[in-house]
């Protein structure tokens, strides 16, 4: 029998299969266009047409969902009732915000308006609309299956939680979520393009999918990545730092709050993640000056940072030796 992980991925495969053909069939509309008269071309049928097949790309990709989340719960030896089944066709037809399709799919014309007006080429603006109508397209039909999955878990009183799945090739963001848990009832955060799946699980299951490929494991996703890659996917201070033992989620989510600063004399690349009062830095901060005696030891939230809390690239051209950087990451927050 397949284990649930081979199941998941096998759900993904089926699923890529419906978002490439909707994606085939958009470029294919796409050349229809008449770049003369862009919005009579859409308006004509072309508009509808475009509609039409994402939707219809919504209804194949939630109609998966009952059966893979029946196959996971197989798998792990549950109970089989359900209390309820999906009904493919309440996610196919509008997008993901509400709105219809039709209008959605035309800000892909808007984009190669504002692309002529801004002086592009006419290839290059019609280029720039294809690619913002792929990225709508695709990322509708993936949407379709992952909320049709989620509902089927609701309906499937044995599952109670998922184990987020990683997808080749994936970003920073998405890779140290990789093997993150979450209770049925929670929504499946992603953005345009994301390929992350569910990996439904029995509260007996949990923490028993872990593996050695990378798919739900960030450290070992980032070590089968090539060193280029690495440094493409983490910017190459970022990967460096994890390369020299640097928690992955202190790295990214560093560059989320990212801002310059004047400190020590110079202009210096901080973030303010981790610098709030329930954040790992400011405490780590607090703790050590209280240790040294320079403030109270009662001090609580009324402690102010005395420093910014720097970017590893930021520390990498400070440090003057090897040690010096490990010391320093370690004290802004990146290295246990």
């Amino acid at each position: 029998m397949a284990s649930a992980r081979q199941i998941a991925l096998r759900h993904y495969r089926r699923q890529q299969r419906y978002t490439r053909k909707v994606a085939n069939q958009v470029q294919e509309l796409w050349r229809l266009l008449d770049l003369g008269d862009l919005t009579g071309s859409w308006d004509a049928g072309i508009g509808t047409r475009m509609a039409d097949a994402v939707a219809a790309g919504q209804l194949a990709s939630a109609g998966l969902a009952d059966d893979y989340v029946d196959e996971i719960a197989d798998a792990e030896g549950a109970d089989p009732e359900r209390a309820g089944s999906v009904r493919p066709s309440a996610f196919s037809g509008l997008a993901a915000d509400g709105r219809g399709l039709d209008s959605l799919m035309y800000l892909s014309v808007i984009t190669t308006k504002q692309g002529l007006g801004h002086g592009l080429a006419a290839d290059d603006a019609m280029m720039r609309g294809l690619q913002r109508a792929l990225m709508l397209s695709t990322s509708e039909v993936t949407q379709a299956g992952r909320s049709a999955v989620g509902s089927s878990m609701a309906g499937k009183r044995t599952i109670q939680g998922y184990v987020r799945v990683v997808q080749p090739p994936a970003c920073s963001r998405c890779i140290i979520l990789a093997g993150k848990e979450y209770g049925w009832n929670k929504g499946f955060q992603r953005h345009p393009r994301c390929d992350c799946v569910h990996l439904p699980t029995t509260l007996i299951a949990r923490n028993q999918h872990r593996d050695q490929g990378g798919f739900i494991d960030p450290n070992a996703y980032f070590s089968r990545l090539s060193r280029a890659e690495q440094d493409r996917v983490f910017t190459a201070a970022g990967a460096r730092a994890i390369r020299e033992g640097a928690d992955m989620g202190q790295v990214v989510n560093a560059r989320r709050g990212m801002y310059t600063t004047t400190a020590y004399g110079r202009t210096l690349r901080a973030t303010r993640e981790g610098t709030t009062t329930r954040g790992f830095f400011y405490r780590q901060e607090r703790a050590r000056d209280i240790a040294r005696g320079r403030v109270p030891a009662d001090i609580g939230r009324q402690y102010r940072l005395m420093s910014p809390r720097l970017l590893p690239e930021q520390i990498f051209e400070l440090a003057g030796s090897r040690d010096e950087a490990i010391a320093m990451l370690r004290r802004f927050g990146y290295l246990t």
